[in-house]
């Protein structure tokens, strides 16, 4: 009987505990406000600074993999500044037939051109590429097909489009424009396929580009051979650097850059751009979440202040309990099992808070939100803790109560 007694005894704290939390279920949930704002908030920023990362990742991932992109320098002499460097399609062609750890070229011509479909034009980019850029970049086809390296050698007019240009130039923005000629510039082109949705690019939407081979746009559209960019792909992620150092080397000798001079080109890994937007993204996610946690400070002090007023109130009921023989842990378990219910409920409540502003800001901010779950287990682990150390103080005083004092108390 005296085994079952502690046990009984606990149970019966517990009770208590959760039948003053239910008694005063208004006043309870006022003071869960500061904990659920707090929880909300931390887990929807950190939502929205993981879905940031997720679509940097993917942004990333669509430029294509293990791809290097190699653009003009700064050309020095004698300590002069005599502007950018020219790359052109020469230096495309060195690089392509140089093998080791270069798996694929392509030279990337861009300009802006009205475009004219019948009736209707629009101006829009078009880039001179090479039939391997499609899978540098991770291009797929909706309809059609790339052109091919002997349409690209024999400079014939054809056109690859991105999936938004028909709503561009045509009435109907789903239609497929496989098989028809547009004119770019006043040159007639045939477009051959039509590739599927990519979305924004940085500052370049595909979806909106119009790709020809790079020797027609070079001889018949654009007049010159300089490029914008080179697109250069590794085999695999570890070749990237011995990649850069490879190229440097090539357009280095190809530009006669004497030893000690800059070179006139630069190379930029895509890995190193996205862990700098990763960095970023989570450096802001922390800032922010850190300043939510100042709300679930300032919601746990509100604990404790209603907690030392319910010791205050229930003082008589105190007394009474240790008069029937509760001890000191009975009476400090009960109050700190009421802090701790209105903590965990209400960081309950704050994940559910948090996972709905979070939905509700992808769909105002078309932005991908990711509730990770360890987020959500860390809020719920804080918010109890927090319950704990901020009632831990009116626990201690409630049981700390003289019985005779407490059931004089009125």
């Amino acid at each position: 009987m005296d085994g079952k007694r502690p046990t009984m005894l606990v149970g019966e704290t517990i009770a208590v505990a959760l039948s003053a939390v239910r008694a005063n279920a208004l006043r309870s949930f006022l003071t869960m406000l500061g904990i659920i704002i707090g929880i909300g908030a931390v887990i929807t920023m950190v939502a929205l600074g993981e879905g940031a990362q997720r679509t940097v990742q993917d942004q990333i991932n669509a430029l294509g993999t293990n791809v290097l992109t190699v653009r003009s320098g700064r050309s020095m002499f004698g300590g002069v500044d005599r502007g950018s460097s020219r790359i052109t399609m020469d230096d495309a062609e060195a690089l392509r037939f140089a093998g080791g750890n270069i798996a694929a070229v392509s030279p990337e011509m861009e300009s802006h051109y009205q475009v004219v479909y019948g009736r209707q034009n629009a101006n829009l980019s078009v880039m001179g590429v090479w039939p391997e850029y499609f899978d540098i970049q991770n291009h797929h086809l909706a309809d059609g097909a790339f052109f091919t390296p002997g349409e690209e050698m024999g400079r014939r007019r054809v056109a690859v489009v991105g999936s938004g240009v028909a709503g561009r130039i045509t009435p109907d923005s789903t239609a497929m424009l496989t098989g028809l000629t547009i004119q770019i510039r006043g040159i007639p082109f045939d477009v051959v396929g039509v590739l599927a949705s990519k979305g924004e690019q940085g500052f370049m939407s595909p979806d909106e580009t119009i790709f020809i081979p790079a020797s027609t746009a070079s001889y018949r559209v654009f007049g010159n051979d300089r490029l914008r960019s080179i697109l250069v792909q590794t085999p695999t992620a570890a070749a990237m650097d011995p990649a850069m150092g490879e190229i440097d080397r090539i357009v280095r000798r190809l530009h006669r850059t004497r030893p000690g001079e800059d070179s006139p080109i630069t190379v930029r890994n895509q890995t190193s751009l996205l862990e700098t937007a990763q960095d970023t993204t989570r450096t802001f996610t922390y800032l922010l979440a850190g300043i939510a946690m100042i709300s679930l400070l300032v919601g746990g002090i509100g604990i404790m202040n209603i907690m030392l007023v319910s010791v205050t109130e229930r003082t008589r009921e105190i007394g009474v309990r240790k008069a029937l023989g509760a001890r000191r842990r009975d009476i400090m378990l009960q109050f700190l099992v009421e802090a701790l219910v209105l903590c965990l409920a209400g960081g309950a409540l704050g994940i559910a808070a948090g996972y709905g502003g979070a939905a509700a800001l992808s769909r105002i901010m078309d932005f991908q939100a990711a509730v990770a779950i360890d987020a959500v287990v860390l809020a719920l682990g804080f918010s109890g803790a927090v319950g704990l150390f901020f009632g831990l103080w009116p626990a201690r005083r409630a049981a700390l109560l003289d019985p005779i004092v407490s059931l004089r108390y009125e």
